[in-house]
């Protein structure tokens, strides 16, 4: 596994250089998880799910981000550390000038935290827009397949410390999981039929969104595993992808259509 962080910089010119084109970022987030997970859990999810399909496949492993636009769960609850939509937009795009500066030409991002998403593809816009030919695509853990959304959708909408996010941990990082607290940190989804986006605080009781108390150890080794073969197959494909056309960005059209 090439393991950006751990390598020289002669070695990491040296695999681009072998045709090792290709960088993953994982992006995850430090939040309140309900009083039953730790902050740590989007972030610890990317991680892990990111070192996993890395030793799979060709891809320089970049170091994971721990900090996301969290700033829909207020301050009512301690342990969010939140970015700014327009903060995180500079970041990944900053991340990605350098990427793109070493020779990467394919920047797949891993995200695993839903409000990054539109940070995220505004960074992708520039990106793509300021290094003519540099790939970049946006997976969101939770929804990365049919099988793996349907898992994290079963017990609500707008799922948050859920079954799903509660059996991952377990899986993956028990420590970050309080399992006494479990009975009591369901909370229904109060959002069904809303017009307008409600920040958490005024949406659960407790930071939660979902049931966790039906979570278990293996529940969620079947839902990690199914993620790291399902984003495998993304990321293989997308290591062959080239684009339909070889129009350069800044190129003028003719008069004529280009084809």
């Amino acid at each position: 596994m090439k393991v950006w962080h751990a390598m020289t910089w002669d070695e990491v010119a040296d695999a681009v250089a072998q045709g090792v084109d290709s960088a993953l970022l994982p992006v995850g987030a430090t939040e309140q998880h309900g009083p039953h997970l730790g902050c740590g859990m989007d972030t610890e999810l990317a991680d892990q799910l990111a070192k996993a399909v890395a030793s799979k496949n060709e891809v320089l492993l970049l170091p994971t981000l721990p900090y996301g636009c969290s700033i829909g769960h207020s301050h009512r609850w301690p342990g969010t550390i939140a970015l700014q939509p327009k903060t995180l937009i500079d970041v990944v795009k900053e991340i990605g000038d350098w990427v793109a500066n070493a020779g990467v030409k394919r920047l797949f991002i891993l995200n695993s935290h839903v409000s990054n998403f539109a940070p995220l593809r505004c960074a992708l816009e520039m990106l793509r827009a300021e290094h003519d030919g540099f790939m970049v695509g946006i997976v969101h853990s939770a929804t990365l397949s049919p099988r793996v959304k349907d898992r994290h959708f079963e017990d609500a909408d707008d799922w948050h410390a859920n079954e799903a996010e509660t059996s991952l941990m377990m899986a993956v990082a028990p420590d970050l999981v309080r399992e006494e607290k479990l009975a009591e940190s369901d909370d229904p989804d109060r959002t069904v039929d809303c017009v307008f986006s409600h920040p958490v605080n005024r949406t659960s009781v407790n930071g939660v969104t979902g049931n966790p108390s039906l979570a278990t150890r293996q529940k969620g080794e079947e839902l990690f595993a199914w993620m790291v073969e399902d984003l495998s197959d993304i990321v293989e494909r997308g290591l062959k992808e080239e684009p339909p056309l070889a129009h350069g960005y800044f190129e003028k059209a003719s008069g004529s259509i280009d084809k």
